[in-house]
């Protein structure tokens, strides 16, 4: 396992900045995020012109750990081209992973299924694997739809966020069962209320040891991202606490 950092991070930089940002701070790789509504690249930028997207990262002089792709309203035609331009970016750069959000709670799961099929052979025809991230306001927001989901989709895994289970409106959610499913990680601290989803680092109930050992059990031998949010009107600075879950993450990896 090693340490990587989200491009959200820094959030209120421009993507330059905030790669020059996690190379400084000498985190390993970054995960980068590609958002129809983010601070940074978006799907549609991708797919207008992958070449000079790929030339841009490159001079960033930084391995990715994976891409965090939301193509947000976009019908499915489009986002399905997105996804795709995505996915040969994520090859091209020797990126091994893609992440997108699941469909909103309460969307039909066989629908999803077959939607999230379609999307698993994009990615795979470009070498890249995909994975739904465990997510609040999601069929995944249960632990128990995150697993049915990826038993009715061959291939498709997971990026576990375990915030969504912590903070969740049914309080802290037992996702035990996930774990050999994971495929990546987002960490930050988190309370156990809604209103705690982000908190400094050892003010939360993430128990980050006893994932690691968990994540240790199935064999699991990729990224866990650092992913503090620089969001507006947070109580405190993104950035020290970004370096405080680095080096404890560190520490225990």
């Amino acid at each position: 396992m090693y340490v990587a950092c989200s491009t959200l991070c820094f959030g209120t930089q421009p993507l330059d900045d905030a790669l020059r940002t996690v190379r400084e701070m000498r985190f390993a790789k970054a995960d980068l995020a590609v958002h129809a509504d983010g601070p940074h690249l978006t799907p549609a930028e991708v797919a207008a012109d992958p070449a000079r997207v790929a030339q841009r990262l490159r001079a960033a002089n930084l391995p990715l750990a994976a891409v965090h792709l939301d193509t947000g309203p976009a019908a499915a035609r489009p986002a399905r081209e997105q996804l795709r331009a995505v996915a040969r970016l994520a090859r091209v750069l020797a990126t091994p992973l893609l992440t997108v959000p699941a469909a909103p709670a309460g969307a039909d799961l066989d629908a999803e299924a077959d939607r999230l099929r379609e999307w698993v052979a994009v990615a795979a025809a470009e070498g890249v694997i995909l994975t739904a991230e465990t997510r609040g306001g999601t069929v995944t927001a249960d632990p128990l739809g995150a697993a049915e989901l990826c038993r009715r989709v061959g291939g498709l895994y997971l990026t576990l966020d375990p915030s969504h289970y912590h903070a969740g409106p049914h309080g802290p959610a037992n996702y035990d069962a996930l774990f050999p499913l994971v495929r990546h990680v987002r960490l930050r601290d988190t309370g156990d209320a809604p209103d705690q989803f982000q908190v400094r680092v050892g003010r939360g109930g993430v128990e980050y040891g006893r994932i690691i050992a968990q994540l240790e059990r199935c064999r699991y031998d990729r990224a866990l991202t650092v992913d503090v949010r620089d969001l507006p009107g947070d109580p405190f600075p993104a950035e020290p606490e970004v370096r405080k879950l680095k080096f404890l993450l560190e520490s225990l990896v």
